[in-house]
Formats: C-alpha cells, sequence, structure tokens
C-alpha cells in the first residue's frame, strides 16, 4: 500500500511516470517465465491430444454410421455392425483398412466353417461342440503361426464361428437349422460395419504410412551404410567394436514390419507391389550379416593388411558415397533415391570386377558390394513408397512364407481346445441361459491374446478389467439416459460423450492398450442396441456376466497353461538353426540362397526380446555360413575340388567345427596351387574368400556350431 506520504510526494513532483513506477514497485507482479512455461505445457497438451481426439471422433462417426445403416436395413442385432466399426478402427488409416480388409476375409471364413459344422452334426451337441474347440484351436494355431493382420484374420475366423454358435444354439443348447440365415446376418452385420468405418476413416485421414516408413528406410539404411564406412575408415586404426550397434539395427529391421502391413493398406500400387518392401527388409539383415563379416575379417588380419584392404576398396566407392551420411543425406536419399541408387550399382560393379591379389581383399570387396546391394533394394522400396517414377519394381518376385517353429502355436491349439471345451462343459452342467455367449466370450479371448506370448496373461487380464468398466458404462447409459431419448441423434450424441474420450485414449499406446480397446469395444453389443430397445436389467447383467466370465476363463487359461517361456523360445530358435545348417551341410545341393535367408531371418523377426544379444548374433552367424556355403558349392564343383568341400562340410555336419576348419584350411590350400594365368581365377580368389569367412566365423562362434541339436 502507498502511504500518503509518498503519494503526496509525487504528486507534488507533477511527474506522472514516478506516479507509475511507484504503483508498479508494490503492486503484485506476474512472473512472465512461470507464464511461458504454463503456455508451453498447455500448447504441448493440446497437440499431444488433437490426434487422439480427432481419433475418438472418426470411431464415433463410424459406429454412428454403421448403426444408422443397419437400423434402417433393420438388421435383427444392428450392434455388431456398431461393434465391428469400433474394431475395425485404428489411429492410422493403413492400419484401418488393412485390418478391415482381413476382418472380412476371416468373417466369411468363420461362417463356412460353422455352416459346415452344423451340417455334419445337426443333432449332435456334444459333437457339435467338440468340433467348434476343434476350430477355435485350428484358428489360434493359424493366428501364431501368421503375422500382424493376417494373424487377425486367423482369429477372427474362430470367434466368427462362435458368434454364430452361440446364436444357433439360444439357451438351451440345440442346433436350431438356422446356420445358414445366422451366418448371412452376421456376415452382412460386420461387412456393413467394416465398409462404414473405412468410409468414415478413408475420407477424413488421407493416411501417412508410406511416407513413415519411406523415412524410416531412408534412416535405418543411412545409419547403417555410415556406420558400416565408419569401420572401414578406422580398420587397423582403432578398435573395431560394432557387434552392440549391429543388434539394435537388427531389432529396428525387425519393428519395420507392421508399419510395412499398414503402407500395403494404404495403396493398392503398393500392395500390388509389396515383395519390393520385402526385399528390403531381406535386404537390411543381409546388410548387417555382411557387415559383420567385415568386421570379424578386420578384426583378424593385422594391423597394417586391414588398413591397406580398407583403403583399397574405399577408393572403389564413389566420393558421393564414401563420406559418411547424415541428416542432410537422408534427405537427398528420399528426394533422390535414382540418383543415389545408380550410384551404388556402379559401386557394386566396380567393387565385384576388383582385380585382388589376396583372399581377404576379395571378401572385403564382394561383402561391401552386397551391402551396396542391399541399400539398392532400399532405395528400390523408398521409389515405390514415395511413388518415384524410375523404379523398376515388377522384377520383384514374391518371397515365400516361412514358419519359425511349431511349439507355440501347437501350444497355444491346444490350450484353446482344452479351454473352449470347459466353457461348453460348464455350460452344460450349470445350464446357464447365457452360457452359449460365455463360450463365444472365451474363444475371442484365448485365441486373440494367444500369438503375445508372455504378454497374454496380463492383456487378458487388462481386457477383463476393461469390459467390467465397460458394463459398467454401458449400465448408466442404458438403464439412466437412453430411456429418455427418442431420436437416433440422441443417442449418437449420448454414446458419443463415451466413445469420443475412450476411443482418444485408446490410440495413445502403449500405455494399457487392451484395456481401452475392451472399453470401447465391448460398450456397443453390451448396450445391444435396436430397432426395438430392450431395458431387462436381468438380461443385461447376465450378458455383462458372460463376458467377463468368458475372458476371464481365458485369462486363467493363461495362467494354468502358460506359453513357452522367452529362455527356451531362444533356445530353441537357436537349436533349430543350428540343425538345419547341419542339414545344410550334408545336403548342400539341396538349398538356394533365398530360401536359407528367408527360413533364418523369419526365425530372426520372432526372437523374444529378452533374447540375450549374442543369441541374435548366432543366428546371424549361421545365416551366414549357411549363404556363404551355397554361393561356394558351384564354384569348388567348377574348380574340380568338390570332394574337399565335401570333406569340410562333413565336420560341420557332424558338429566339430574344428574338423570343418581343418578341411576348409586344405581346400584354400588346394586352390592357392592353382595356376594364376586360369581362366577361373577370379572365381579361385572368390571361393577362397568365401572360405576365409566360414572359417572365421566357425571360429568366433565355436562354441555354438558344436553345440547339440534338440530333437
Amino acid at each position: 500500500m502507498l502511504t500518503t506520504a509518498t503519494c503526496f510526494a509525487t504528486v507534488q513532483t507533477g511527474n506522472p511516470d514516478k506516479m507509475t513506477h511507484v504503483v508498479d514497485k508494490h503492486e503484485p507482479t506476474v512472473d512472465r517465465g512461470l507464464v511461458a512455461q504454463w503456455q508451453g505445457a498447455l500448447g504441448n497438451a493440446a497437440r499431444a491430444s488433437g490426434e487422439p481426439l480427432l481419433f475418438g471422433l472418426r470411431l464415433w462417426a463410424s459406429v454412428c454410421l454403421a448403426l444408422y445403416v443397419a437400423f434402417w436395413l433393420q438388421l435383427d442385432n444392428p450392434y455388431w455392425a456398431g461393434a465391428s466399426a469400433v474394431i475395425v478402427c485404428q489411429p492410422h488409416l493403413g492400419a484401418s483398412l488393412r485390418k478391415g480388409w482381413f476382418r472380412m476375409i476371416g468373417t466369411v471364413v468363420g461362417a463356412v466353417a460353422i455352416v459346415v459344422l452344423t451340417a455334419c452334426f445337426p443333432q449332435d451337441r456334444v459333437a457339435f461342440l467338440v468340433g467348434l474347440a476343434l476350430w477355435g484351436a485350428t484358428c489360434a494355431l493359424f493366428a501364431t503361426l501368421l503375422r500382424n493382420f493376417a494373424a487377425y484374420a486367423a482369429a477372427l475366423a474362430g470367434f466368427t464361428a462362435a458368434i454364430i454358435a452361440s446364436d444357433e444354439l439360444g439357451a438351451t443348447g440345440g442346433a436350431n437349422g438356422q446356420a445358414f440365415v445366422l451366418a448371412i446376418s452376421r456376415v452382412s452385420e460386420i461387412w456393413i460395419g467394416i465398409v462404414c468405418a473405412g468410409a468414415v476413416l478413408a475420407t477424413t485421414d488421407f493416411g501417412s504410412a508410406p511416407r513413415r516408413l519411406a523415412i524410416l528406410f531412408a534412416v535405418l539404411a543411412t545409419e547403417i551404410w555410415r556406420r558400416f564406412t565408419g569401420t572401414l575408415t578406422i580398420a587397423g586404426r582403432a578398435p573395431l567394436e560394432t557387434q552392440q550397434v549391429r543388434r539394435e539395427f537388427a531389432r529396428r529391421v525387425i519393428e519395420l514390419d507392421p508399419i510395412v502391413d499398414e503402407a500395403i493398406g494404404e495403396s493398392s500400387q503398393i500392395r500390388l507391389r509389396s515383395p519390393v518392401l520385402q526385399r528390403a527388409v531381406a535386404g537390411l539383415f543381409t546388410a548387417l550379416a555382411a557387415w559383420r563379416k567385415v568386421g570379424v575379417l578386420l578384426t583378424m588380419l593385422p594391423d597394417g593388411a586391414a588398413r591397406r584392404d580398407a583403403d583399397a576398396v574405399l577408393r572403389s566407392i564413389p566420393p558421393a558415397l564414401r563420406t559418411a551420411p547424415d541428416a542432410g543425406e537422408v534427405t537427398r536419399w528420399t528426394a533422390d533415391p535414382a540418383g543415389v541408387q545408380r550410384l551404388c550399382d556402379e559401386a557394386c560393379r566396380t567393387l565385384l570386377a576388383l582385380p585382388v591379389a589376396t583372399p581377404s581383399l576379395r571378401l572385403l570387396a564382394d561383402q561391401i558390394a552386397e551391402v551396396l546391394t542391399s541399400m539398392s533394394s532400399a532405395l528400390d522400396a523408398l521409389m515405390l513408397l514415395l511413388a518415384h517414377p524410375s523404379g523398376a519394381h515388377s522384377r520383384v518376385r514374391g518371397m515365400r512364407f516361412y514358419v519359425p517353429y511349431w511349439q507355440p502355436a501347437l501350444v497355444n491349439a491346444g490350450r484353446a481346445f482344452l479351454v473352449i471345451g470347459a466353457a461348453a462343459v460348464f455350460w452344460i452342467i450349470t445350464q446357464w441361459p447365457s452360457g452359449a455367449a460365455a463360450i463365444t466370450w472365451t474363444t475371442i479371448a484365448v485365441v486373440l491374446f494367444a500369438p503375445v506370448a508372455d504378454e497374454a496373461y496380463a492383456r487378458t487380464v487388462s481386457f477383463m478389467v476393461g469390459t467390467a468398466i465397460a458394463a459398467v458404462g454401458a449400465a448408466i447409459v442404458k438403464f439412466a439416459v437412453l430411456p429418455a431419448v427418442t431420436t437416433f441423434a440422441g443417442f449418437s450424441t449420448v454414446i458419443g460423450l463415451y466413445l469420443v474420450p475412450v476411443g482418444a485414449l485408446m490410440a495413445k499406446p502403449p500405455w494399457q492398450t487392451a484395456l481401452f480397446v475392451a472399453m470401447v469395444v465391448n460398450f456397443v453389443p453390451l448396450i445391444g442396441p435396436t430397432n426395438q430397445m430392450s431395458y431387462d436389467t436381468v438380461q443385461f447383467y447376465d450378458g455383462a456376466l458372460a463376458i467377463v466370465g468368458g475372458v476371464s476363463a481365458a485369462a486363467l487359461s493363461f495362467r494354468l497353461l502358460p506359453p513357452l517361456s522367452p529362455a527356451y523360445r531362444t533356445r530353441r530358435l537357436c537349436s533349430l538353426t543350428l540343425r538345419d545348417l547341419r542339414r545344410l551341410a550334408a545336403r548342400p545341393g539341396g538349398w538356394s540362397r533365398e530360401d536359407w535367408e528367408g527360413r533364418i531371418y523369419s526365425r530372426l523377426s520372432v526372437m523374444p526380446n529378452e533374447a540375450a544379444p549374442l543369441q541374435r548374433a548366432q543366428l546371424l552367424a549361421a545365416a551366414a555360413v549357411g549363404a556363404d556355403i551355397v554361393e561356394l558349392r558351384p564354384i569348388a564343383i567348377g574348380l574340380g575340388h568338390g570332394s574337399e568341400l565335401d570333406s569340410a562340410l562333413a565336420g560341420l555336419a557332424a558338429g566339430k567345427s574344428a574338423t570343418a576348419t581343418a578341411g576348409f584350411a586344405r581346400l584354400d590350400h588346394c586352390l592357392a596351387y592353382l595356376s594364376p594365368s586360369d581362366s577361373g581365377t577370379s572365381a579361385v580368389m572368390r571361393a577362397r574368400g568365401r572360405i576365409l569367412a566360414i572359417s572365421d566365423t566357425l571360429i568366433q562362434h565355436r562354441s555354438y556350431f558344436d553345440a547339440g541339436v534338440a530333437s
């Protein structure tokens, strides 16, 4: 507060500025820095919540459109259309469209299966339920073997059959002969939801998956190339420590898989040429394997020889590629992928034709050419994703599908059969009116979450909690709010107050994703909107109990019959790879390099996160040795030394790496005596380079290659 004397003195001076100064000095002041911090925090929060909130609005619009169409067509259970729209909606357009497409396929397959099952056992309830459990087990098997949305289609085929079966069996458990009609109705309702969700998403979201994937490919390719050229630059001058870096790159390459699926979903052109993307991902694995060979070779060479060989191959690489790429280089790769690809192809040809005097230099040049070929595959993918006119994508054939191993799928199938059968037995014994619905939700949870292995129990529990929360929300909306609503617009507004915020939370993974998915997915079926609404509280709570009970049974099954442990799965992957390598060594003529690498890379892609870095390195080492054997065999036979190669491979097939290394040394000794004037000189040196790579890898991972093979 200003004193009287101060005010009087100020007025006497007649200086208004001084008066202002005195008042400003004694009034409370605002901390501008604190205000700026709050403004920044609010701005960041608004930006962070903008996309999720927009997704919540899209989800709500999709549900409302699907329900409106289903009401207009006067379908029996329009809520399945709304529930399908919810399930199809994903935060990214490509994922939504891809999921919708596979959901259509899975729905039809499941509907056909239940019609056939009903025709086979029209009057035998026990056989019918056993057949339903077997079908659920089969779908769990394929949902584990397949990946991404193809796995979801397999799971959907299982619980679509269970949904139709629950309608057919009713409360008494007898088939009513309406399987075909019910199948047509459910397929129609589900397809309406898929189409409506796709229409809303396609008109409100232009998609970004191809661009995001292009940036990821460019960043990964340039970083791998930068680190690889860095390895060559410091060869013989500083210690080479690249193992951890390569293992981290392998993890990042594996993470490309779901984004590839999203990009395929957003563009028909990309979908038609999807082998280009598959080849690019495999090429990045090949680049890492070649980088490993180069790193091992340069480590084992004397410092002087390592410097000399590295400098020789670096001089064969164009200066524009030799310079380590930075952020600006990434932009150049995305802006002119065709130009960079021409440089890579030119350097590759130069390195393959490089005259060499030692096997180590030949191996070094060939492996750098491998890396450049892999970079060219990644640039092909960039040209496809960025719609570049210079891409020659039609040359690439589709890649085969490989099953990494069968055990997890068989365990999941057995669990599904047992828990679905147990739910059916419980229904028969208790004669629970909602028992068929409980079987349905048991099937949904046990088939849907089985492929996530170690996370299956936690996700199922989260899904169960989310279902319980959805039941509470649906009860409030259905019995406290909806009786006062008489129009579809009012109904849409009411459900929007729930769907929009929960949908926004669902779009912010990975925190409790299963919880919010359950809160959204189960909300519409629990309300059960129809043209003539029913407000039977007993029926509602009985149905809600069936959903929660079915999911709880699935969660219990994951606890009683847990998935295979990460340690066991990792050991199994390593032992199966070693077994296949020994089979390849015993019969090298029956394999192609593409088949061999595809088989091993499929196992690398399912390696548990808990696997040790060394175990991933062992799989890459086995992949490299197998590829070298496939490449070496025709050269050795052409040079007349096939018997010496067979002798060395016999040691590897027997699990005796020391014997195999000695055999490869004898083969190398024989090749070294060939006359330099022979026409096969380049083939000789290339064969000796492959022998050197195999020997170095066998020495580095001797304990792995000498291990036993699990039965």
